[in-house]
């Protein structure tokens, strides 16, 4: 059973998913505003948030954004709800750091596969023979207590951008297609984008600083964990991999010129 905290200012959403996240054995606390919906965070610390983005006081991604820079709280996964189901508005949601992202109107049987994928990355893997904290150039990966670091500096990372971290690091030197990701990482086969990936691996890449050129774009294809760190220190088109995932260019996330643009502006609109 899981404590879910459920954000959402429409009275009938809230309602069938108390009813349907209690039957499936889960305790749920409900809040129809962004502050009431923090409040319930900091103080009961559940295993998963569920957020509208419309909401009448906070917006989404303001609650978003400060359960992210709260060190108590950060590492909870949210699952967004959203009427905008652009794809656009979808990767801002994710470059906020959102774990997931559905769209209203929603299949509720598809949201709770959803939640059960969600929690499921969230919770420690069974143990294996593996050593448990490794060292692979300037990163430090301790499995068992899901904490990294790049040289001395710990980063703060979601449970899916660890499981995204430890994916790419065990498969390292093969290349991993966006849709065998979503498969491995995101643990269910939905209707989700593959530009998807690319909006948490272009995050993931940003907070590991100094080692981010040990994940390499393979245009076209996907992702690649470098097989050796001094790998890395001779890559002088690092400037053109990143193109594939979230540039400034816009190409690695398929949007037009005039979508890119406007980037910025669904930014601020969703505040």
């Amino acid at each position: 059973m899981a404590k879910i905290v459920v954000v959402d200012d429409e009275q009938d959403i809230l309602e069938v998913l108390d009813f349907n996240l209690k039957k499936a054995g889960h305790e749920v606390l409900t809040a129809s505003t962004g502050r009431d919906g923090l409040e319930l965070a900091l103080k009961r610390n559940p295993d998963l948030i569920i957020l509208d983005l419309m909401l009448p006081d906070l917006s989404g991604t303001e609650v978003c954004r400060t359960i992210r820079a709260n060190t108590d709280i950060r590492q909870v996964p949210i699952l967004m709800l959203s009427a905008r189901g652009d794809e656009i508005d979808r990767v801002v949601g994710f470059e906020l750091g959102a774990d997931d992202y559905v769209t209203k109107p929603f299949s509720v049987r598809e949201l709770m596969l959803r939640v059960r994928a969600v929690l499921g990355r969230s919770r420690p893997a069974p143990a294996v023979k593996r050593p448990l904290a490794v060292q692979f150039g300037r990163l430090r990966i301790d499995r068992e207590a899901h904490r990294v670091w790049v040289d001395q500096d710990e980063l703060i990372l979601t449970a899916l951008e660890f499981k995204l971290l430890v994916t790419l690091f065990e498969r390292r030197n093969r290349v991993q297609t966006r849709t065998s990701l979503l498969e491995h990482v995101w643990g269910i086969h939905a209707h989700i984008s593959t530009r998807t990936v690319d909006a948490h691996v272009k995050r993931l890449r940003e907070k590991l600083a100094a080692a981010r050129d040990y994940v390499e774009t393979v245009r076209g294809v996907g992702y690649r964990f470098k097989e050796d760190p001094e790998e890395a220190g001779s890559d002088e088109a690092h400037g053109s991999l990143d193109a594939d995932d979230g540039s400034p260019t816009g190409a690695g996330y398929g949007l037009d010129p005039g979508a890119l643009g406007r980037r910025s502006a669904v930014a601020e609109r969703h505040t």
